[in-house]
C-alpha cells in the first residue's frame, strides 16, 4: 500500500464527472487499498478517487466499523432530510452545515466486482452522499450555509467529546 497526494479545491479533476469502472482488477484493488491508507493517514472517514487526482467513480470510507471499498457506487433511494456539519480533506480546516438525505440505499461492487446493496442511515449516509457528491464534481461548499474557516483550536474543539455537536463529516 501506498498513500496518495490529496487534491485540494482549485485543481480542475474536483469539478469533473468521474469515470465509470469497466473492469475490476488488481489495479483498481491496489488502488482501494491505497485509497484506505491515505483516507486513514489524513483522519478522514471518506475518500473518492477525484480527491487524490483520479477520475474514477470509486471511493471508500469508514466510520468505525471497518472500510467500505466501493466501486461505481449510486444512490438509489433517499429518505428524510437532517442538516450536519462537514468538512473535506481536499478543502482543509473548512467546514459547513449541508443538508442530506437522513437515509440512503446504495447499490454499487466491492473489490471483487460483487454487487453490494447498503442501507444506511447517519454518519454513514452523509458520507456516501458527501463522496459520492466528488464523484459527480460537486463539493459540500456548493450546498453549505455558514462556511468557516477554523483555527487549529476551533478544529480540536470540534472533535471535543464534551461538546453537544457531532463531530463533522470530514471526507
Amino acid at each position: 500500500m501506498a498513500l496518495r497526494p490529496i487534491v485540494y479545491d482549485g485543481d480542475p479533476v474536483l469539478r469533473k464527472k468521474a469515470v465509470e469502472v469497466k473492469n475490476v482488477d488488481g489495479l483498481l484493488v491496489q488502488l482501494l487499498d491505497d485509497m484506505v491508507e491515505t483516507m486513514y493517514s489524513a483522519n478522514g472517514i471518506g475518500l473518492a478517487a477525484p480527491q487524490i487526482g483520479l477520475s474514477k467513480r470509486v471511493l471508500v470510507a469508514d466510520v468505525g466499523d471497518g472500510p467500505i471499498k466501493a466501486i461505481n457506487p449510486k444512490i438509489t433511494a433517499r429518505e428524510g432530510t437532517v442538516w450536519g456539519l462537514e468538512g473535506c480533506l481536499s478543502i482543509p480546516r473548512v467546514y459547513g452545515e449541508v443538508e442530506r438525505a437522513e437515509k440512503v440505499t446504495v447499490k454499487y461492487m466491492d473489490e471483487k466486482g460483487k454487487p453490494q446493496k447498503l442501507e444506511c442511515e447517519g454518519l454513514m449516509a452523509r458520507v456516501f452522499q458527501h463522496e459520492i457528491d466528488h464523484l459527480d464534481g460537486k463539493l459540500f461548499i456548493d450546498n453549505a450555509r455558514n462556511v468557516k474557516e477554523y483555527t487549529e483550536e476551533e478544529l480540536a474543539e470540534l472533535g471535543d467529546p464534551e461538546r453537544a455537536e457531532p463531530e463533522p463529516v470530514r471526507g
